[in-house]
């Protein structure tokens, strides 16, 4: 143990500051990994931050769907950046010591930008669900306001529950160790370290990630059923490949977003044999989604594309414009 403990009664030991210890296993060599995690960081904040740009600029990307997308490019960038910036600094500076503070409060943003991003996905559902199954009513229910109420919705939802994640995890006694085989300051990981009974903070956990998570998950699975029930319906061959088209980019992103959170919990069963993969997983999971989000949307979304060709290239636009 580092001298990052101070004497509590002359003879008890209470940590004072936690040492972000890396990837285990490859403490040696981990550094090399610093450049592709520095790329995908990069490309993540460039690409979300094109896309809001691009939707906040483009007149006619003024559409909830589109609405709901640049939501979700902050909530990227926030989820890129609630980690990268420390997990940077540890493999290029060696700065692997945190506060206490600073740990709960990252402890506490990683959950609630997680959540956020699930509760996103919820949000493009429904819009989903109402522009396909609800068509003549769209309009009148997924209106500016309604994108306005359920994003502050979401906010405070997503703030208010997780507190007890990390309210839990500071009241827990840090007597022993300080080292955390780790990169971030996830839940598991520093209550792994506590003197006392920390099962209430891994049931605090398992109940959030059902709830919300798994509530989220189970509306959104809900909703598509019931949009591929009214394609199904449809007498039409090319307006059930039209409106199946309209959700493909965010089929592909729920897909991949829950998949990986299954495989990071299937993994931390396994931590003890392979301690590297799930916190490998747990990093990837908090910056591959921000940087692939916006590259699924850009390939597959032909409005976006041609408001990347105004905002790049508006004078070649306007000349072409005057020319026909």
């Amino acid at each position: 143990m580092t001298l990052s403990a101070r004497f509590i009664n002359g003879s008890h030991f209470q940590v004072t500051e936690f040492i972000l210890m890396g990837l285990p296993g490859i403490h040696s060599w981990q550094h090399w990994l610093s450049l592709p995690l520095a790329l995908l960081y990069f490309a993540a904040i460039s690409a979300n931050l094109l896309i809001f740009i691009t939707i906040w600029k483009e007149p006619k990307l003024h559409q909830p769907m589109y609405q709901f997308l640049s939501i979700l490019s902050i909530v990227d960038i926030g989820l890129a950046t609630t980690i990268m910036p420390k997990i940077l600094a540890i493999f290029w500076f060696d700065a692997k010591t945190i506060g206490l503070p600073e740990c709960f409060g990252q402890m506490y943003a990683i959950h609630a930008v997680l959540s956020m991003e699930s509760g996103i996905f919820l949000c493009m559902a429904i819009d989903r669900y109402v522009a396909i199954c609800q068509p003549l009513h769209y309009s009148t229910i997924v209106t500016d306001t309604f994108v306005f109420k359920i994003s502050v919705y979401m906010v405070l939802r997503n703030g208010l529950a997780v507190i007890p994640v990390p309210l839990l995890a500071a009241q827990r006694d840090y007597c022993s160790s300080n080292e955390i085989e780790h990169c971030l300051c996830s839940n598991l990981g520093v209550t792994s370290l506590a003197c006392d009974d920390r099962r209430p903070n891994s049931i605090c956990q398992l109940i959030l990630a059902l709830l919300i998570m798994g509530g989220d998950l189970t509306m959104i699975i809900l909703s598509y059923s019931l949009i591929f029930w009214s394609v199904l319906k449809l007498n039409s061959a090319e307006a059930a490949s039209k409106a199946l088209s309209t959700c493909s980019s965010h089929l592909i992103l729920i897909f991949f977003f829950y998949t990986v959170i299954v495989v990071i919990f299937v993994t931390h069963l396994a931590e003890r044999k392979y301690p590297l993969i799930p916190v490998l997983f747990n990093v990837l999971h908090n910056i591959i989604p921000p940087a692939l989000n916006p590259l699924v949307y850009a390939f597959r979304t032909q409005d976006l594309r041609l408001g990347f060709q105004k905002l790049f290239l508006p004078v070649k636009n306007s000349k072409c414009v005057q020319i026909r």
